[in-house]
């Protein structure tokens, strides 16, 4: 039963912030009271920041990451090694695998993977722009860094399927990262392990 407000304009705040992954009614309603007790300045300064991400935030044209410009940070550095591309599911991961300090190419966000329950085909990814990009002739290596689950595996395989014919290396991170875990909650050690061992996806056949 939904607990009922002495102001709409609560229940309405209370109703938004309540979408947000993770976030029921009662932790929605503590942080628009505590957003309440704050001075106006900062509320202000808080939703502007969000309507101006919305509205202004980039996606890199080489890579698909979040950025401010056209290109994104890790693209547009020179000491990146451009032979090198990291796939991963999203930009989260991105994050986690930058915080190892383990690698040093570059990325491809894909934007999801593959899950037919949940209605993601392989149009609906970042998958044509990845074959686009190893298919320039600069790529040596695509690194698969998807979570390990099923929905991951069928991924990496299906971008297998389609790199395999480039004949550039297709290698998949080690199996530090157990299987079923999502990437982004892995440790950092662990993480930072799995990139440095990965192994060709051939070899992941024989397992």
């Amino acid at each position: 039963m939904i607990q009922k407000y002495p102001s709409l304009l609560l229940e309405n705040a209370v109703s938004e912030f309540s979408k947000l992954p993770g976030i029921g009614r009662k932790t929605a309603l503590r942080l628009v009271l505590h957003l309440l007790r704050q001075d106006k300045e900062s509320v202000l300064a808080f939703s502007n920041a969000l309507s101006i991400l919305r509205q202004e935030v980039k996606y890199c044209r080489e890579c698909h990451n979040i950025c401010d410009d056209e290109v994104c940070g890790i693209c547009s550095d020179v000491t990146r090694d451009k032979q090198i591309i990291c796939v991963v599911e999203n930009v989260k991961e991105v994050l986690a695998i930058e915080n190892t300090s383990q690698f040093r190419g570059v990325y491809h966000v894909l934007g999801g993977i593959i899950s037919p329950m949940d209605g993601i085909a392989p149009s609906d990814l970042e998958i044509d722009s990845l074959v686009e990009r190893v298919k320039s002739g600069t790529v040596q290596e695509v690194i698969l860094a998807l979570s390990t689950t099923m929905e991951g595996d069928t991924t990496n395989f299906y971008i297998y399927r389609k790199l395999a014919p480039t004949g550039v290396k297709i290698s998949v991170i080690s199996r530090g990262v157990s299987v079923g875990d999502e990437l982004e909650y892995a440790d950092e050690i662990t993480l930072g392990r799995s990139i440095l061992n990965r192994v060709a996806f051939d070899d992941t056949f024989k397992i």
